[in-house]
This record gives structure tokens, sequence and C-alpha cells, in this order.
């Protein structure tokens, strides 16, 4: 890939390995880094954790760099995701109430 490219992830945090994009940062190999999502985000994001003294050194380097943008996990809070949140959550229950099945239905997969 070129040099300088800019990576964005709003999906999943495992999708962007961490320490491989803090080592393209550094390279300049990544020129910016926006994420919504954090591979280690479990426990980070949902609570007050202001008064912590963070435990994720990779994390606290990540916030230091100022070419990346870290939003929390937020991406969610728009009308548009919250609107489709709310009629998939609606729809699958309106599915379960008629005992019939609904492709939102996770599986276990073997």
């Amino acid at each position: 890939m070129k040099d300088g490219i800019i990576t964005i992830n709003t999906a999943r945090g495992c999708g962007i390995n961490t320490e491989a994009v803090i080592a393209g940062l550094k390279s300049k190999k990544i020129g910016a880094l926006g994420i919504d999502v954090y591979e280690n985000e479990k426990g980070v994001f949902f609570k007050d954790r202001s008064q912590d003294i963070p435990n994720d050194d990779n994390l606290m380097l990540l916030n230091t760099l100022p070419n990346v943008l870290k939003t929390g996990h937020h991406a969610f809070l728009t009308d548009e995701a919250l609107t489709n949140i709310a009629e998939t959550t609606i729809y699958n229950l309106d599915c379960y109430e008629a005992g019939k099945a609904t492709e939102n239905e996770l599986t276990e997969i073997d």
C-alpha cells in the first residue's frame, strides 16, 4: 500500500491489530487513524473511568498520537442507526411472538 494511508474502522475492534497499526503510525506507513471501536475495548467504554489509571498501554499511546481520532464507540448514536436498531428489534419481537424464524437470529456454529 502507499505510504500515508488513512485507516478508518467503525465496524469491529478485532478488525485491526492494534500493535501493527501503532507500528504503521510510527513508521508513517499509516498517515492517520480513525476508530470508533477498539480491539481490547471490553470494559473500557460506557463507564466513567476518568479517575482510573489506564491499564492498556496501546490505548494510552493511541490517545497521545496527534494523527489518531478515537470516538469511543459512539458511531451508533445517529438517528439512522438508532431507528434501524429499534425497527429491527421490534421486527424480531414480532417474529418471536408469531413463532416465525427471523434472518437476524444468531445460531450456534459447529
